[in-house]
């Protein structure tokens, strides 16, 4: 086996770190940053250690930065949903393979539901940040327009 064959047998087809950031508009350092985060793996490694990344893993570098530059959010905040839309797939999945036994794939509903129940309320809370911040905006900017309308008022009027 030559340096440059892959350690873990994977049939799809696998991108090297240069040709991911490449195709993402990112840098090298960025996706190994993450990959210290622990938002993105690579799905496998060649025997010199160089990463390798699938279809899922670039799809899950599009997901990121969909999270970051659609909702705004903080890699933090990136990771908590990343983790918990993993935890909802590995439930989904242990939901979808255990055909036999109702009490199990009822108990795994039950979990499934409970994840994404949690998932909601944190999304909640952060759109209810983005609000609140917003409406502190709107305020701030009807004063200024007030503050504004006053100062036009009081140059208009005639001096006498």
């Amino acid at each position: 086996m030559s340096s440059d064959d892959q350690v873990t047998v994977d049939k799809s087809p696998t991108l090297r770190i240069g040709e991911v950031a490449k195709a993402t508009g990112l840098t090298t350092r960025t996706l190994r940053y993450w990959e210290q985060l622990g938002l993105l793996s690579p799905s496998s490694h060649r025997e010199s250690g160089e990463r390798l990344y699938n279809a899922s893993a670039i799809e899950r570098v599009g997901r990121i930065r969909e999270l970051q530059n659609l909702l705004g959010f903080s890699l933090a905040e990136v990771k908590v949903v990343l983790d918990a839309e993993d935890d909802l797939e590995r439930i989904r999945s242990d939901y979808r393979a255990n055909k036999t036994d109702p009490r199990r794939r009822r108990d795994l509903l039950v979990e499934l539901i409970a994840a994404n129940d949690t998932l909601l309320e944190r999304l909640d809370d952060t759109v209810g940040r983005i609000r609140a911040f917003r409406d502190e905006r709107a305020d701030k900017g009807k004063r200024m327009r007030k503050t504004l309308r006053e100062l036009d008022a009081e140059h208009a009027a005639p001096t006498r």
